[in-house]
């Protein structure tokens, strides 16, 4: 098999957390894998609740036009809520696994019960929703928020991190947590480190996706084009959005 390119697409803006994603996708890949780390250059520099998930869905899809036309093989959404997934799935021809999703599956191979630690507690009620999407709910043992900004984790304090540790702490004390859920992109690079310091499981969803991705084209295993993710029907798109018009 040919070397897979996989495009990893952070959705908001940030150019640091793009880096961090793109680090830890190629650490988690399979030698020959190719990843390609992007991010929208118009949008949101966090993603932190509906508002701006709308927005960064507008990002997404541009990046999966963009993925698509340099012929990547799959596509990876890095950020925890997995905004635009399903359009995404509409619109690529490829696989397209976002991190939420895939972290959650992934948790469930290792253990009978995982916990989740994010960043601000009103995204606790995003990864509920994602929990009852998924069929994941019952799996979840507890929902944890360090209760800081996604952009603590790129501030170069360290406080966010050690806030997301002592959070997994709390999980494990708890919960009675087998594994913990890392929720959002940009802890990306904390779970190998946790895994070791903990003795349990601690997923990252960006690892997992690439991960996931792989193991699709390697079973040449692609997005159903048949029902409700077959491509978008033709017509006419007007304006910012005549891009799509070329899918």
């Amino acid at each position: 098999m040919s070397a897979v390119r996989i495009q990893v697409i952070n959705p908001n803006t940030s150019l640091d957390m793009t880096e961090t994603i793109g680090a830890a996708a190629r650490a988690a890949a399979a030698p020959g894998t190719e990843i390609l780390a992007v991010c929208p250059g118009d949008g949101v520099p966090s993603i932190e609740g509906h508002f701006d998930e709308a927005i960064a869905t507008i990002g997404v899809l541009e990046q999966i036009h963009a993925g698509r036309q340099q012929g990547v093989d799959g596509h990876v959404i890095a950020c925890f809520g997995d905004p635009g997934l399903l359009a995404a799935r509409e619109l690529a021809q490829g696989p397209v696994v976002g991190i939420a999703e895939a972290a959650m599956h992934m948790a469930t191979l290792v253990s009978t019960r995982f916990s989740v630690v994010t960043t601000l507690p009103r995204t606790l009620i995003i990864a509920r929703h994602l929990l009852h999407q998924y069929g994941f709910h019952d799996r979840c043992a507890g929902l944890h928020a360090i209760d800081l900004p996604v952009l603590a984790l790129e501030d170069g304090s360290g406080l966010a991190q050690e806030k997301v540790r002592a959070r997994c702490l709390q999980a494990l004390r708890e919960d009675g947590c087998g594994a913990i859920v890392l929720g959002c992109g940009g802890m990306a690079d904390l779970a190998q480190a946790l895994t070791r310091e903990l003795q349990v499981p601690v997923i990252d969803g960006v690892s997992a996706a690439v991960k996931m991705v792989e193991s699709l084209v390697g079973l040449g295993l692609s997005t159903s084009k048949h029902g409700d993710l077959a491509f978008p029907e033709t017509k006419a798109v007007s304006g910012k959005f005549e891009m799509f018009n070329s899918f």
